[in-house]
């Protein structure tokens, strides 16, 4: 018992102990703070990060694991990404199903008129026919420059109807489209 107690006392068994003490710590500091590092990427909110900081330094050792079991599965910054790709993804597939305005039927993006309610969805190029988006400046398959067209959304079945009864009464230009009825005069 006596040589227990004299290796207990030696300036060794001090030096060791307190190695082993600062060792001890060390590794339950740094299971706290990593606990705060991983908090601080999956929460959001400062006072949960806080709450799963305070679970990693108590119980020593056990409290990262105790928070291991717990915290969110995905970091903040991923599911940020996976949001923005999702966004990304829904934006790609409104562009391949692309409606008319007025009557919501399926167009094409080279349609320059709804094949079902004859609404102008573009306007075409001058000098090669192609269709133009609205903001458009120049033509980009012939490089001709872009006058400002009739609005995006103008009835063009209203347009031929016009176009008809111009024909109709011949020069559309000498004669009105909607003569006014002619009052007689009276004797």
């Amino acid at each position: 018992m006596l040589s227990l107690l004299a290796l207990t006392s030696s300036p060794g068994w001090t030096l060791a102990r307190n190695i082993g003490i600062t060792v001890f710590v060390l590794l339950w500091l740094a299971t706290a703070y990593w606990t705060f590092k991983d908090a601080r990427r999956r929460i959001a909110e400062p006072w949960l990060v806080a709450l799963a900081t305070l679970v990693g330094l108590f119980p020593p050792f056990l409290g990262p694991i105790i928070y291991m079991f717990f915290r969110p599965p995905e970091y903040l910054q991923d599911a940020r990404e996976r949001e923005l790709e999702i966004k990304a993804m829904e934006e790609r597939i409104a562009q391949l199903d692309q409606r008319c305005p007025v009557c919501r039927a399926r167009v094409g993006p080279t349609y320059l008129v709804c094949p079902v309610c004859t609404t102008r969805l573009k306007q075409a190029c001058a000098n090669c026919g192609q269709p133009l988006e609205s903001l458009w400046q120049v033509c980009p398959h012939c490089a001709t420059p872009v006058t400002p067209g009739l609005p995006l959304l103008e009835d063009v079945s209203a347009r031929e109807l016009e176009e008809s009864r111009r024909r109709e009464l011949g020069d559309g230009s000498s004669r009105e489209l909607n003569p006014a009825p002619r009052s007689q005069a009276s004797d």
